[in-house]
């Protein structure tokens, strides 16, 4: 092929010189799949106008492409050269689309982390983050599935780990203690005055994997307590623990309380705490997506996240 003149290329391509794209798209489809039929169906078209826009290609270029065989197609030499060339500027062309997209798009922070951590503890602080950064839109995956960061585009994970086995940056360690509605410690019936007497109130508690005893939040306390084999009057059971803390706010029972997520309800005297607490094995860890480490907002977002978590220590101290 003879190259183009400096000439030429300092003017540009004529719009003559090339199909139009619309075609192009047919024919990368059509030689990808060695079919008109499929290559329809592909682009929602008939294959009647796949076929007519191939006739128009090869009648541009003056020569065939595909050749006709019965109930199948085969490249010529000329369309196995043209298909080289279009698939590589079509992908060209949707890497420069989603780069350029990716520029002019809203910046945001993707968070996935527990529905507790999120409606007890990160939402009621969210707004200083975003008074201070205005623009950003902060979108929150509050589920229980662990998800894959890179695969679900979240940019940062917090979520509660085993002290021993967690990665990432520690916010902080988790304190358990029951806390109930002050209402019910004025039930001189029903006396909260040692922990034996939870034996008579109702226990408020977050449905457990299956093979898990019911009580497994409250293990490190009973074991501190003393209490191994404790067993409350009866339960009542929630999918989410963020529902077991407004049932207790509620006066419903009595709660194994997590703590620094419930300091605030204890602060206010929604909730009551009318026993010690102990540590569990557990903490709230923060982690970010590798593909995030050039996404400032995210690492402003997870700066925030632990300066808050130290704020946190310091009140509850």
């Amino acid at each position: 092929m003879k190259p183009a003149s400096p000439a030429v290329l300092a003017q540009g391509f004529r719009r003559s010189e090339l199909p139009r794209l619309e075609l192009l798209h047919s024919f990368e489809a059509a030689a990808r799949t060695l079919s008109f039929t499929r290559a329809a169906a592909e682009l929602f078209l008939t294959q009647s106008a796949v076929s007519r826009q191939i006739q128009q290609i090869e009648a541009d270029l003056g020569t065939a492409l595909f050749e006709r065989r019965h109930r199948a197609l085969a490249l010529t030499d000329a369309g196995k050269l043209m298909q080289r060339a279009v698939s590589d500027c079509l992908e060209r062309l949707r890497d420069a689309t989603a780069s350029v997209r990716a520029t002019t798009t809203a910046r945001q922070v993707a968070i996935t982390t527990t529905p507790g951590f999120a409606s007890l503890w990160l939402i009621p602080r969210l707004a200083r983050f975003t008074a201070t950064h205005p623009g950003v839109d902060v979108r929150i995956s509050a589920t229980l599935e662990v998800l894959d960061l890179e695969r679900s585009g979240i940019d940062v994970s917090v979520r509660l780990r085993t002290i021993e086995n967690a990665e990432g940056s520690s916010l902080f360690e988790e304190t358990v203690t029951p806390v109930c509605s002050p209402l019910l410690l004025k039930n001189h019936a029903l006396p909260l005055t040692e922990p034996a007497d939870l034996a008579g109130h109702t226990l408020l508690a977050t449905d457990m994997p299956q093979g898990q005893p019911l009580t497994m939040d409250w293990e490190p306390w009973f074991r501190v307590m003393g209490l191994p084999d404790m067993r409350m009057k009866n339960t009542l059971r929630f999918s989410q623990y963020s529902d077991v803390v407004a049932a207790a706010v509620a006066g419903q029972g009595v709660a194994i309380g997590r703590l620094p997520l419930l300091a605030e309800l204890l602060r206010d005297g929604r909730l009551v705490a009318p026993f010690s607490g102990a540590a569990s094995r557990f903490g709230y860890f923060v982690n970010m997506a590798p593909r995030s480490a050039g996404n400032s907002d995210a690492q402003d977002f997870v700066r925030w996240l632990i300066a808050e978590a130290e704020s946190a220590k310091i009140v509850c101290a």
